[in-house]
């Protein structure tokens, strides 16, 4: 750790430590305010704006047994199958909804250009690990084969996630690489990749500053998230045994970060069996901060980063589109 603070304004969202022995129905309640706020408009000061070259829905997914809601964004003009990425909010895999990454995934939307698929999948209490890791796999796999449906091409595809949405985008993309579809990239935004009783033991851990993720609600979500009978080993991509074979990474992590040495020893074991991990740490940046691009400024550097990362990969050489500059009052 740098010995950073974190951003004045991120300590005015400083909640009460998450209780680890919070009930069930405790936690349900706080989600869904949690939910209601988020998707306000007054949310948008903090949360951000969504950029307006990019053209929001809402629509559902039908899955055998459960039917998952989706945000999806798509550039305004595009004449052509464009690249898919498949997002996956944050939030402990107990909390969190896609409507909190609507200024990223826009972003990503209307610059790189490509279509942006938000997923709601399912959540702890209710639904604890590995239904999480299904309702991303079975969507990965249902919008690429009806790829023509979508305009999107399927040879051309991404995931990315933000903490334990990025847990879900490291395990898609290892899942993927036996059982398809092929994947182009994996962009994991200070992901949490170890779920197992030393999801805490990292020297990054302790000594954060970051109001965003209390240790408490670390544990309160390892607690609520994985069941006694599940080998907490698979679904933490850091204790795979393998990581070769897999996409090209780029691991996004900020030096206030309470989890930021996940982030960085994946990037390590990656390396170690030859796939590609681009590790980059922004100064004064919190877990969450691309949810909050109006109290993080790095929010915006860090969103440049991953729209050149994944241009790059979602478009050989030479055959990307070029993307307008920002309208007036859409900067960032």
């Amino acid at each position: 750790m740098s010995g950073n603070k974190a951003p004045l304004g991120t300590r005015l969202l400083r909640r009460a430590h998450d209780r680890p022995d919070a009930t069930a129905a405790e936690v349900i309640a706080a989600r869904e305010q949690a939910n209601r706020i988020a998707s306000s408009r007054a949310a948008r000061i903090v949360a951000g704006v969504p950029d307006r070259r990019a053209r929001p829905a809402v629509t559902t997914l039908a899955l055998p047994g459960r039917d998952l809601p989706l945000r999806v964004f798509r550039p305004r003009h595009a004449d052509r199958l464009l690249p898919l990425i498949l997002s996956f909010h944050g939030g402990g895999f107990f909390g969190g909804t896609a409507a909190q990454n609507d200024w990223l995934n826009s972003r990503l939307a209307a610059r790189c250009p490509a279509v942006v698929v938000a997923v709601e999948y399912r959540l702890a209490p209710e639904h604890p690990l590995p239904a999480p890791v299904d309702d991303g796999y079975d969507t990965l796999t249902h919008l690429v084969g009806a790829a023509a449906d979508w305009g999107v091409d399927p040879t051309a595809v991404a995931v990315l996630g933000e903490s334990a949405g990025g847990t879900l985008a490291a395990l898609l993309a290892l899942r993927a690489r036996t059982e398809g579809p092929p994947l182009c990239a994996q962009v994991l935004n200070y992901p949490c990749v170890d779920w197992s009783e030393t999801i805490a033991d990292y020297p990054s851990v302790e000594p954060s500053d970051d109001p965003m993720l209390p240790p408490s609600r670390l544990l309160l979500a390892r607690r609520l998230c994985v069941p006694p009978t599940l080998d907490p080993r698979t679904v933490s991509p850091l204790l795979f045994d393998d990581l070769g074979g897999l996409p090209p990474a780029l691991i996004v992590t900020g030096d206030v970060d309470p989890v930021a040495d996940h982030g960085r020893r994946y990037a390590e074991r990656l390396r170690a069996f030859g796939t590609a991990a681009d590790l980059v740490c922004y100064p004064r940046a919190t877990h969450a901060f691309l949810s909050i691009p109006g109290l993080v400024p790095a929010a915006r550097p860090a969103r440049r980063d991953i729209v050149a990362f994944l241009r790059t990969r979602l478009y050989p050489a030479g055959s990307a589109p070029l993307v307008s500059a920002p309208r007036r009052g859409d900067h960032g």
